[in-house]
């Protein structure tokens, strides 16, 4: 795959991801159930959104990272080792910042 394929596939992902995060932000500030037991369930589906949300989070800094290595230049280098990440690793990974040796 081209590295503006790549990037372009980034992009994406980081899009869909922000959109995710604003609907789990816009969620989580409804305000709360006036019942206790409803109050109760929604504590855990908010504790679950926070997990999810912070998932999330996690891989738009990849992504990021991954954005700024295209732009420098060493985009699909092991930041480790500085060996070529294979196309099959960064097929199944694309914000990968290591090769599958330094993986590990």
């Amino acid at each position: 795959m081209r590295i503006a394929d790549r990037q372009q596939a980034l992009e994406a992902r980081r899009a869909e991801l922000v959109g995710d995060l604003t609907e789990i932000e816009h969620q989580l500030d409804a305000p709360a159930p006036k019942d206790l037991e409803d109050r109760s369930s929604e504590r855990q589906g908010d504790e679950v959104l926070e997990a999810l949300g912070h998932a999330e989070l996690n891989e738009v800094s990849r992504i990021d990272a991954a954005l700024a290595r295209i732009a420098a230049g060493t985009y699909g280098d092991c930041v480790k080792c500085g060996v070529e990440i294979s196309q099959a690793r960064l097929d199944l990974l694309p914000a990968t910042p290591f090769c599958k040796s330094c993986a590990i």
